[in-house]
């Protein structure tokens, strides 16, 4: 029992990793823009919080420093696709190989840093509990801000003003944009709070998740994250269960090498990627499903003085 109270806990630290990039994603595209740049910003992310726990001993600035480095980027991408009007898909796809660049080039340095000691949470009483407790109630803040965030995101998409008028603009920018919106001012804001928290995302992994900085540590999670939002068809509920779904194919390589199944570990690698594929190739058996939930312009230009 107690092995699997450490899957399940494991199951909730590697969820949160995709949960807050793919959060940050359906910000992006319920507002109409499709950011393939995940990838990069969480690379980028990723070292800048890294270092800047190395240089500070401070968690909390690592994450701002990632967040930051993340919203930058996503600031970058913005500009060229809302206002100078660049492919939204290559462009995205040029911020992910400069961030995959970018960050192994400012990383070399980094390779071989130590983090200050890590610190262990613990929720009073509940954290002792026998196997909930070490499960569900000794994760890191961050953990239990992904259920928050994706909570607040259900409210505020659905139940404010300002939640409607986000989706409006991703479903008919040219209404919003009749009745007095600034659609692009919107848009950005959507792409820049998306990329804070896939930098968060990215921060979370080299400080948290594995302190340590190596080239390419993110492996394919912004990927991960980006197909989540089709799989979870723009729902931040589903988001959050998809990503503990694939957080839990993701560890349970770990446990069954643990338990001693006679599996390659290439094969028990491959499982995240093979569930991804699988997922898409499922829920593209129902087109209209995914018509009827997807934001109408996602991935459509829009200029205001057309």
């Amino acid at each position: 029992m107690e092995s699997y109270a450490l899957l399940l806990a494991a199951t909730l630290n590697a969820g949160t990793v995709l949960a807050l990039a793919a959060l940050g994603l359906l910000i992006n595209e319920k507002a109409g823009i499709v950011n393939l740049g995940a990838e990069g910003m969480m690379l980028c992310a990723a070292v800048a919080g890294f270092a800047c726990v190395v240089h500070t001993g401070s968690d909390a600035l690592g994450f701002l420093a990632g967040m930051g480095a993340g919203a930058l980027l996503a600031a970058l991408f913005g500009v060229l696709v809302i206002w100078l009007g660049t492919n939204q898909y290559a462009t995205g796809l040029a911020l992910s190989l400069f961030g995959a660049g970018f960050s192994a080039f400012v990383g070399i340095r980094y390779v071989q840093e130590t983090l200050p000691t890590r610190p262990h949470f613990s929720i009073p009483v509940l954290g002792d509990i026998p196997l909930l407790g070490p499960a569900l109630f000794r994760q890191h803040p961050l953990v239990y801000f992904a259920v928050a965030l994706a909570l607040g995101l259900i409210w505020w998409l659905y139940r404010s003003r300002s939640g409607l008028v986000l989706r409006s603009v991703g479903e008919s920018p040219e209404s919003a944009h009749a009745l007095g919106y600034p659609v692009r001012r919107i848009r950005l804001a959507a792409v820049v709070a998306g990329g804070a928290l896939c930098g968060l995302s990215g921060a979370y992994i080299s400080v948290i998740y594995t302190p340590l900085w190596v080239e390419g540590m993110v492996a394919g999670k912004g990927w991960i994250a980006l197909a989540l939002t089709t799989f979870a068809t723009w729902r931040p509920a589903r988001v959050l269960l998809g990503a503990y779904l694939f957080g839990g194919v993701t560890m349970l390589q770990f446990h069954l090498q643990a338990l001693g199944v006679d599996v390659p570990s290439q094969f028990l690698s491959m499982l995240p990627y093979v569930a991804t594929i699988v997922v898409l190739v499922l829920i593209s058996r129902n087109p209209t499903w995914i018509r009827v939930n997807m934001p109408a312009s996602i991935g459509k230009p829009f200029n205001p003085g057309t």
